[in-house]
């Protein structure tokens, strides 16, 4: 009789609780479910939301190459002004979450390293100095002034001892932002047509662009993502700090140099594409990092598709709350963002990225 008693007792014992790391592989899994599902439906909703509401079947009649007026503004307005904010949240998202962990700085996105108004810069000097007006002609001077004023940001931060460290390069970003705000402010107030075409780019919009603008940055996008992704597991490593990711392998002036490439490369896009849009890079890994926590393999492609449907989320409500006209992405975004980071700041949350 003992030995079916003691059988009956394990029976009767509750199961053991699920282990950490499995409760946070399905949060990880529900969170990645999540940002697709959001993504879908912002994609829906900018295809069917405009200053004319369209049905989703209509919008599916224009996919399949309808020829009603309704199909026309969907297909020849609408799915390049969507393809766009897709691109242009996917990178400003990873971007964030790329420059976060390079700097160790949680205030880190892409304007902390200079790429933001190094465009801004390259822009206001194409339309004072060339006479250039269409976003199609400057558009490539935004992308070039977004790279060269990363490298150098990184270039005077990667000087004296030490290299490229996390504090040399915020301060080096600072510092090169700082002096092309002002040679931005110089052009803009010395030139009353500069400032009149540079004040609609720089508050950063989707409206006005087509498909082939997309089609045209869309291999950068794709090579910073692909190169982000891929730097993951040693994002992790810089994370432990600079000597112990050494101690384990790491090459950390190459991993950070390839970071800063990546987050070069996103945001120029971004930023070429779309002005300076602000605080999708900053608050966007955030969100995502209380759910999936430090591990940059989860952070970069979940914030990829965080800032893809804030992005198109911004657009869609901007076109709402302004009809007939519209408020531009980037107005929404840095008001949807300002208090978050408010929030961030009063809970004490804004510390160092180490483990």
């Amino acid at each position: 009789m003992k030995p079916a008693v003691a059988g009956a007792a394990d029976t009767a014992r509750p199961a053991p609780p699920p282990r950490p790391a499995l409760r946070r592989t399905s949060t990880r899994a529900a969170l990645t479910v999540t940002l697709l599902a959001a993504v879908f439906a912002a994609v829906c909703a900018s295809l069917a939301i405009g200053t004319k509401a369209v049905p989703l079947s209509d919008v599916l009649t224009a996919i399949a190459g309808g020829t009603d007026g309704d199909a026309v503004v969907i297909r020849e307005l609408r799915m390049p002004r969507t393809l766009l904010g897709l691109v242009v949240g996917l990178s400003l998202g990873a971007a964030g979450a790329v420059a976060q962990d390079i700097t160790r700085n949680p205030l880190g996105d892409p304007g902390l390293i200079g790429i933001s108004a190094g465009g801004s810069f390259a822009v206001a000097a194409a339309i004072g100095a060339l006479g250039l007006t269409s976003p199609y002609q400057y558009i490539w001077f935004a992308f070039l002034g977004a790279a060269l004023a990363g490298l150098l940001a990184y270039a005077v931060g990667g000087t004296g001892y030490g290299g490229a460290t996390p504090a040399k390069l915020a301060l080096a970003g600072a510092a090169v932002t700082v002096l092309l705000d002002a040679g931005t402010n110089t052009l803009v107030l010395l030139d009353v047509r500069t400032l009149d075409q540079y004040r609609f780019w720089a508050v950063g919009s989707l409206a006005g662009r087509d498909s082939g603008l997309a089609l045209n940055l869309l291999p950068f996008a794709a090579a910073g993502l692909v190169l982000a992704i891929g730097l993951s597991g040693r994002l992790n490593a810089l994370a432990l700090g600079d000597d112990l990711a050494s101690s384990l392998g790491t090459k950390v002036r190459t991993t950070r140099a390839l970071g800063a490439v990546a987050v070069i490369l996103l945001a120029g896009t971004a930023v070429a594409a779309a002005g300076p849009v602000t605080f999708i890079g900053l608050v966007v890994p955030h969100i995502v990092r209380a759910f999936t926590g430090p591990d940059a393999r989860w952070l970069v492609p979940c914030s990829a598709l965080g800032g893809a449907s804030l992005m198109l989320t911004a657009d869609v409500v901007g076109r709402m709350v302004a009809r007939p006209g519209e408020l531009e992405a980037g107005v929404v975004t840095a008001l949807l963002g300002a208090p978050f980071l408010a929030l961030l700041v009063k809970r004490g949350k804004l510390k160092e990225h180490t483990r």
